[in-house]
Parts: C-alpha cells; sequence; structure tokens
C-alpha cells in the first residue's frame, strides 16, 4: 500500500481478495471504468474522478429512464464519485495531491494525452513511485495507429472478431452490445490484480505502466486462428450460428418458435442426440461416423436435427434431450434469465441500492471465493457526491471546496 491508513471518511474495505487496494479511476465510458469495477467487486476501494459538468458519455448512453443514467449506475457500481478537471492548473495539484494515497491509477485517453496535460508518468511516479497505471486504449501506446481513437466495433472489426460473425452469405455483423469494451475491461481487471500479486512478492519494485490495447484483447480471444491460417492456409469465415469446428452445434427453432442451441461436440454425445431423436441409424453412417465426417456432411447433419426440432414443441424437445443428457438450452432473452429458477438459487442477479430509484438490478459479484461473502455494492456514484469527503482527506475546507466549486475545477 501507499498509505498505511486509508484518509478520514473513507468506508471499510470490502471483504474480498483485493480488500486493501485503492484505485483511482480517471477514465471515461466503459472499457477502463469496467476494469475498475470488477476489481471493485473483490474487495478493491475505487474512487471515480470525473470532470465537473458529468460530460462522461456513459452517463447519456442509453438506457437512461427520467434523467437517471442506469448504465453508468451499474458499470460504475460499488465506486465512490469526485469531479475534478485536471486540465486546469489547481486540478493538476490537486491530482497529484491525491495520488498518493492510491496504488492503481486507471486512464483511457488517447496516447500522449496525459503527458500534454504535464502528467506524463515520470510526473505521476515523482509524487507515487509505487503507482501502477493501466493505460487501457484502443490500439496500445506504439505503433502507427496508437492516435487513432477506438470503440468498441472498431476493435471488434479490426481483431477478426465481426468478420466471424453474421450468415455465411451474408455481411459482417455486430451484435447490439459493446462487446469489445468489456472484453478489454476483464483484461484490465486480470492486469491490475496481476500488477498486485507481483507488488506483494516483490514490494521494492517500482510502479508499473500496463499498456493495454482494447484490439489486442479481442484479437488475443481468437486463438487457433493465426495458426490455421499459416498451416492450412484457411481464412475461418461466418457461419450463421454453426461451429464448422465440431458437429453438431447449432441453433435450432422448434415448432412453437422457440430458438435452442444445441451442442454436440464428442462422439457420446453425438450418439445421445442421436438416441434422443429416435435415430440411432445415424450412429451407421459413414457420413457421420466421425468428427472430422460430420463437419463434411454438415449440411445433411443440421437439416436432420432441424427437422426435428421443426417437429415439436420446446416442452416435448426439452424433455427429449434432458432425458438423454445433451447439453442445450433455450436462447435466453434477459426476462428469462430473472426468472430461472437456477439464477435465482444463486442469486445470480443481486439488487444494488440506489438513492434515486431505491435499488436497480445488476449481475452479481464473480467468481465468487469461499470464506468471503460476495459483497452487494451501491450503485454508481452521483456527480461530485463523494467531493467532500475524498478532498477533505487533503485538508480542505467547506470554504475552499467551494472555492473550487465555483472556478469549475471540482
Amino acid at each position: 500500500m501507499t498509505s498505511s491508513t486509508p484518509p478520514p471518511g473513507t468506508p471499510a474495505a470490502n471483504a474480498g481478495p483485493l480488500a486493501g487496494i485503492r484505485i483511482l479511476d480517471m477514465a471515461t465510458v466503459i472499457a477502463a471504468p469496467f476494469s475498475a469495477t470488477l476489481c471493485a467487486d473483490l474487495g478493491a476501494e475505487v474512487v471515480k474522478l470525473e470532470l465537473p459538468d458529468g460530460s462522461d458519455s456513459l452517463r447519456t448512453l442509453a438506457p437512461v429512464k427520467d434523467g437517471n443514467a442506469l448504465y453508468w449506475k451499474v458499470t460504475n457500481r460499488g465506486k465512490r464519485g469526485i469531479t475534478l478537471d485536471v486540465r486546469k492548473p489547481e486540478g493538476r495539484e490537486l491530482f497529484l495531491r491525491l495520488l498518493p494515497q492510491f496504488d492503481v491509477l486507471v486512464e483511457n485517453f488517447r496516447t500522449g494525452t496525459m503527458d500534454r496535460w504535464g502528467l506524463d508518468l515520470a510526473t505521476l511516479h515523482a509524487v507515487n513511485p509505487r503507482l501502477t497505471v493501466l493505460r487501457l486504449t484502443g490500439f496500445g501506446q506504439t505503433g502507427p495507429y496508437a492516435q487513432r481513437p477506438g470503440f468498441a466495433r472498431i476493435f471488434e472489426a479490426m481483431s477478426g472478431f465481426a468478420h466471424l460473425t453474421g450468415e455465411a452469405d451474408g455481411s459482417p455483423q455486430h451484435m447490439n452490445y459493446p462487446l469489445g469494451d468489456v472484453v478489454a475491461g476483464l483484461f484490465g481487471a486480470f492486469s491490475i490484480a496481476s500488477a498486485m500479486a507481483e507488488r506483494g512478492r516483490r514490494p521494492d519494485l517500482p510502479g508499473r505502466e500496463i499498456d493495454l490495447s482494447a484490439t489486442e484483447a479481442m484479437l488475443r480471444l481468437l486463438e487457433p486462428l493465426a495458426v490455421e491460417f499459416e498451416q492450412l492456409g484457411e481464412v475461418r469465415q461466418r457461419a450463421g450460428t454453426r461451429a464448422t469446428y465440431t458437429a453438431p452445434s447449432n441453433m435450432y427453432k422448434t415448432s412453437d418458435k422457440v430458438w435452442v442451441t444445441v451442442v454436440g461436440s464428442s462422439e457420446s454425445i453425438f450418439r445421445r442426440i442421436c438416441e434422443a431423436m429416435g435415430r440411432p441409424e445415424l450412429l451407421d453412417d459413414p457420413r457421420f461416423t466421425t468428427n472430422p465426417d460430420r463437419l463434411r456432411h454438415l449440411d445433411a447433419l443440421d437439416g436432420i436435427i432441424a427437422s426435428w426440432c421443426a417437429a415439436q414443441s420446446f416442452e416435448s424437445l426439452a424433455a427429449a434431450l434432458s432425458r438423454h443428457e445433451v447439453p442445450f438450452s433455450k436462447v435466453y432473452g434477459i426476462d428469462d434469465v430473472l426468472a430461472d429458477p437456477h439464477f435465482q438459487a444463486r442469486e445470480a442477479i443481486i439488487r444494488l441500492p440506489d438513492p434515486d430509484l431505491g435499488s436497480v438490478p445488476a449481475p452479481c459479484v464473480v467468481p465468487r471465493f469461499s470464506g468471503s461473502p460476495s459483497p452487494v455494492p451501491r450503485s454508481g456514484p452521483g456527480v461530485g457526491e463523494h467531493n467532500g469527503e475524498v478532498f477533505a482527506a487533503l485538508g480542505l475546507d467547506g470554504a475552499e471546496l467551494q472555492r473550487l466549486k465555483d472556478a469549475r475545477v471540482i
């Protein structure tokens, strides 16, 4: 830790494996703030820093209800909130006074932006030599694209992910959710935890700079594509909802219009699918003997399974697949998630206390650690909600805070 005791007004640290770690999150929108939120879920104390005008675009990104930024409330959960304009001289001075209280700084500005504000790495480490700085950008701190702006759909397109999404004879597709942002956020949280684990072993080490490219994070997920291209000369293509590496594995529609995903990626499961369909003769069909055989005759196999699914209701289909222990699921909407008894039993959706709406639903803390009950964080903070208590730790009184507010420094 950079300080042995938390400043006055700091709430007791949450239980969790990251308890005692203090993070200053000055990032915007989704990806990098999600990194800090995941750490807060696991016990880190996180202070969210934003501009005094509350102009972070996550505050206006849908969904919004009656002026309440619902996205902000869940994505910045478990954090205290302050405002500070670090671009102004007084704001920069306050920022540097704050830094010694923190172990980690999270930022996502375009490469070189912090330097232009007089907050280059040398300056940050001059006031806190052990500070870990997570820099999450679209393309990293080096390379010809380092100055480019980045958004989730750009990461998805340039990594090759969008190329795999969509029907075989249609256009590439994006999903209706910024997947590239949350994937980068996962890597960011992993990076922070890794840096803190290293520091636990080597407390003498100076602070780290973590250069996280969101596009590289997406690319990292697509592990076999490069070797597939080099060794086989194949560029993997879109295949709709099919998998082209194992069969059967696809989505099928029932007679009552329910979409179901069915996975048979081993010989034993394929056998059970045939038994569930009442088609044991397929096991002796040379087209379907092995997974490579099934992939070569994918159209025929998918046609057989699709016809079987289309001839019965979801209830009867689910009964047959369950009886034969075939992996399957209805394709859930969020309404199905909320109604599912398994998710209810595990409290997979929790309610965050919220000053405006009473409480709001959000996913639970993941994963669960034995011996450490999962906390229930409150929703994301209001603009400058905790200015008083955080800046009071620097010795600023009410009159000084009001002066800084009037000057739009905080």
